[in-house]
């Protein structure tokens, strides 16, 4: 992971996605870019018979307090060891971050933006959402990838081996159900031993849900970083009854997910 897709902005999560991307960078030579967006439609309104109207004042300042950040984060940065470079758009968040993803190896976003899910499935990079308070450090002691043999669990799996380098230790889960479908856990044993990563398979008995089951024994693990497909069902489907997208996402307790669809 050498080109690294940093969400910039003046959150509380901030901090832990800048030293998350340091710590990326660093381990792979790479190179961090952050993206300070300033979304112009927020300034756009329209009225019932077509009118369009801008706030200019309001945009105008906004425009030059991104400008500021940008320059602050460059100060910042030329003081540290990791090349970088700052872009600024002026598109919807999603927009703004799949467009600057395009040959990113991964998006680097906190959990509390409400952007990682939507972000997962229409960008081809993947991911990592952080907690506000909880970097991700490398090398990872303990890592967990949740596996369903589906297509998006195989091209998270692939997308994570690059993090998963130096892992102390990697956990594959699996939950047994009725009915096996996809491709068997033993294929990402066999995947990830070719990227000299030894890892242990768990088979767990599904409890009062696969995504409970799974955050449980996350837990018991100490995981330190998810990995999972994004999206196996619909975002409809998911929206409406739940599933494990959704409810990793909005579990306060969960390590940083690594997503990708």
């Amino acid at each position: 992971m050498r080109s690294i897709l940093v969400q910039a902005g003046r959150d509380p999560g901030m901090t832990a996605r800048l030293d998350t991307a340091m710590d990326i960078a660093r381990a792979n030579e790479g190179h961090i870019t952050l993206l300070i967006d300033t979304p112009i439609d927020r300034y756009v309104t329209t009225d019932p018979y077509g009118g369009t109207y801008v706030a200019r004042d309001a945009l105008e300042a906004a425009l030059q307090e991104d400008d500021e950040l940008a320059k602050a984060f460059a100060g910042r940065l030329e003081r540290d060891d990791v090349p970088f470079d700052v872009a600024q758009y002026e598109l919807a968040p999603i927009d703004a971050l799949a467009s600057a993803a395009r040959l990113a190896d991964v998006i680097v976003v906190s959990r509390s933006s409400g952007l990682a899910g939507d972000l997962a499935l229409v960008s081809r990079s993947p991911v990592l959402a952080l907690p506000d308070h909880a970097p991700l450090r490398l090398p990872i002691g303990t890592a967990c990838i949740a596996w369903d043999g589906g297509d998006e669990a195989a091209h998270a799996l692939r997308a994570a081996a690059p993090l998963l380098s130096g892992c102390k230790s990697v956990h594959v889960l699996t939950v047994l159900t009725e009915k096996a479908e996809g491709f068997p856990p033993t294929d990402a044993l066999r995947y990830l031993s070719r990227h000299g990563i030894s890892a242990e398979l768990h088979e767990l008995p599904r409890g009062e849900s696969i995504e409970e089951t799974l955050a449980a024994r996350a837990a018991q693990l100490g995981a330190q970083l998810m990995v999972m497909g994004a999206y196996g069902h619909s975002r409809v489907r998911e929206f409406l009854f739940g599933g494990m997208t959704r409810y990793f996402l909005d579990e306060q307790a969960a390590p940083p997910l690594l997503l990708v669809h």
